[in-house]
């Protein structure tokens, strides 16, 4: 699995409100919920964009309340993945389930910078920054979690591999 896309930075410690603020649980459709994904965080974020981007954070990325919604407002909203520093552990489940990639980097997430063109090779364990010319080693997706990511989530993936409509 190869992700490339532009970066978007985040400090330490974003929690679920402000990946999807509460005041927008009122519905579970998640086109609704991208509308206002890291709202909190930056008002602007989703008018400004791209399908194929990438959230880049410091540690702790996705604390709070459990909420499957965040990373359901994130895929949605056209982000093809994110590197942290580390992640809730809710969060990191939360995630896999879905089928939105994440990836844990302590030096991914001090080098990259905003705007940085990143490649990363789930496979292998490796983000190329293609803006600083710079390799960050991360944790490889081991080879099931990138099954439920290709599927599209667990659910996907289930009725997939049981045949079921």
């Amino acid at each position: 699995m190869i992700i490339k896309g532009k970066t978007w930075k985040f400090a330490d410690d974003i929690d679920t409100d402000a990946i999807i603020p509460a005041r927008y649980l009122n519905t579970s459709d998640p086109v609704e919920l991208a509308k206002h994904c890291m709202e909190d965080a930056d008002k602007d974020f989703v008018s400004k964009i791209s399908k194929g981007d990438i959230i880049v954070a410091g540690k702790n990325f996705g604390c709070g309340s459990s909420r499957e919604h965040a990373p359901v407002a994130i895929k949605t909203a056209g982000i093809s993945c994110v590197i942290a520093k580390d992640f809730a552990r809710i969060f990191y489940r939360n995630s896999f389930n879905i089928g939105l990639p994440i990836f844990e980097s302590e030096e991914a997430s001090k080098g990259i910078e905003q705007g940085n063109e990143v490649e990363i090779d789930a496979d292998k364990g490796v983000i190329r920054n293609l803006t600083k010319n710079e390799t960050y080693k991360v944790k490889p997706i081991p080879p099931f979690m990138q099954e439920l990511v290709s599927a599209g989530g667990l659910i996907a993936y289930g009725k997939a591999k049981y045949n079921i409509k």
